[in-house]
């Protein structure tokens, strides 16, 4: 406890930490099985004033169990929907941690406008506490629109909607619409909640999905089946099954250009007369991931760690045979109140079975640049590069970025950063001695929905030969607008 305390010996007196000393002891006590607990907070201001020898006094009263619950303010949400989600049990010891757990568990069910769970009042002091849970349900439809503008997706249009009590049961699905000049089209989803156990959630999705880089274009369709286990400390896990047919095909203008024909016909699993590269891919997948950041759009303190592996091929047959793995880490660090050092890692690999290329499809292949990456470069242009120039993708990845973010004056803020990485053709290709760097300055405006970005990335160590669009890209800075923090 001494520990843990924010009053510390020697530090200046602060009623504040005085009362959070108090309440520290308090919730430790109810925490433990003592609902009744009271504590008292004794003062001494010495003979001189100038120290204060401070005690805290407990009386635990006795130890207690959860009693009978009560649900009130549901309309359409079954009792039965709502229990399942408490994390304690009428006979299980007190611990007002399960309390606020199963508070929290309620409302990411997003289905209640309002949540709160707390013993109810008595003087009687039972052994049995009997706990209260009072509720009231939002709307359960919800259509989302949006249009927005980027420098790197230009015009973009989003539609959504999604039911969160679909056939009853807490069950959620919905449909994502998209459109720009990056990437477009349509994603249906499906969540079952509490599969078979509390923490377990099944979920489905199917989609037809376009995505655009300045080499190629790909068609994914199919669906993916996730059962995920979520705990109640920011972590959790999931194995995935994934089926869909993969269509790539080089841009028209690439194709039709007769100097490039011999790095088509090179370019693995590509038919060099139609410029295309298509297959099945079926592939399981293992996902973790731990957060403790204290806000998901802009965070100030704390980490985040996310892991994925993924199989194709083998056990599940299909056209494509590969291993792959990436991990993305990120951390922030509160210097002051108005200053944060964020950085952020990220490392990927594909390894082809048995290294032939035609085993790994274009769309599993990394790229680098953009507004979330390097962003001295645009979207999809850091890259293995073609003899010519063109961003072809590679099959490892090796990034690393560093921001100081700064409160400004009201709602404005600022960054510099710098950002650094690469993609290599090879599998485990990484190489130190290889890495693109740039850097620059940030503008930052918060918002209700996150803060609006702006971003000028200037290139360190250019690439020479690189072509987008197929003109030589010499030009060493790239703008940046969008809405949230790069990571």
């Amino acid at each position: 406890m001494k520990k843990q305390v924010p009053l510390k010996a020697g530090q200046p007196r602060d009623r504040l930490l005085v009362v959070a000393t108090h309440e520290l002891a308090l919730n430790e006590l109810r925490d433990h099985g003592f609902p009744y607990a009271k504590v008292t907070t004794n003062e001494d201001d010495g003979p001189g004033g100038k120290e204060a020898r401070l005690s805290f006094q407990a009386e635990p009263g006795q130890v207690a169990l959860f009693g009978p619950v009560r649900i009130s303010g549901n309309k359409s949400v079954g009792d039965n929907i709502i229990r399942r989600e408490l994390t304690f049990r009428p006979g299980d010891l007190y611990q007002r941690s399960l309390v606020l757990d199963s508070q929290r568990r309620l409302y990411r069910m997003e289905l209640f406008q309002f949540v709160n769970v707390e013993p109810e009042p008595t003087e009687q002091q039972p052994a049995e506490v009997p706990t209260k849970v009072t509720i009231a349900e939002g709307k359960h439809q919800r259509v989302n629109f949006g249009v927005g503008y980027g420098t790197e997706e230009k015009a973009r249009v989003d539609a959504e909607y999604h039911h969160v009590n679909f056939l009853g049961g807490a069950r959620s699905a919905g449909a994502h619409g998209r459109w720009s000049s990056l990437d477009r089209g349509l994603r249906l989803d499906f969540n079952q909640p509490y599969f078979f156990r509390p923490h377990f959630t099944l979920g489905g999705e199917a989609q037809q999905w376009y995505t655009f880089t300045p080499a190629y274009q790909s068609i994914i369709s199919g669906a993916k089946a996730t059962l995920t286990h979520l705990a109640i400390d920011g972590t959790s896990w999931a194995v995935s099954m994934t089926s869909e047919r993969d269509v790539s095909s080089i841009s028209d203008a690439v194709l039709a250009d007769p100097t490039l024909r011999d790095e088509l016909i090179a370019i693995p699993g590509l038919d060099p007369r139609t410029g295309e590269q298509h297959g099945t891919l079926n592939a399981m997948g293992f996902d973790f991931q731990h957060s403790t950041a204290d806000n998901l759009l802009n965070a100030h303190r704390g980490y985040q760690v996310a892991f994925h592996a993924e199989q194709a091929g083998r056990m599940v047959a299909g056209t494509f045979n590969y291993y792959a793995f990436s991990a993305d880490g990120r951390h922030y660090l509160p210097l002051s109140d108005r200053l944060v050092v964020a950085s952020r890692l990220q490392i990927g690999n594909v390894r082809p079975v048995g290294n032939d290329e035609v085993n790994v499809p274009f769309s599993k292949k990394y790229f680098l640049g953009g507004a979330t990456s390097i962003r001295g470069w645009g979207r999809y242009e850091v890259s293995a590069l073609s003899a010519s120039g063109l961003p072809i993708g590679g099959n490892s990845l090796l990034a690393f970025s560093a921001e100081v973010r700064a409160a400004l004056r009201g709602n404005f803020g600022g960054v510099a950063f710098i950002d650094s990485g690469n993609v290599w053709a090879d599998s485990f290709g990484f190489r130190l001695n290889d890495l693109r760097y740039a850097v620059g300055p940030g503008l930052r405006y918060q918002t209700p929905v996150g803060p609006v970005r702006f971003d000028l990335g200037y290139q360190l160590n250019p690439l020479p030969t690189l072509l987008v669009n197929g003109q030589p890209q010499h030009r060493r800075w790239r703008i940046h607008f969008s809405i949230g923090q790069a990571f």
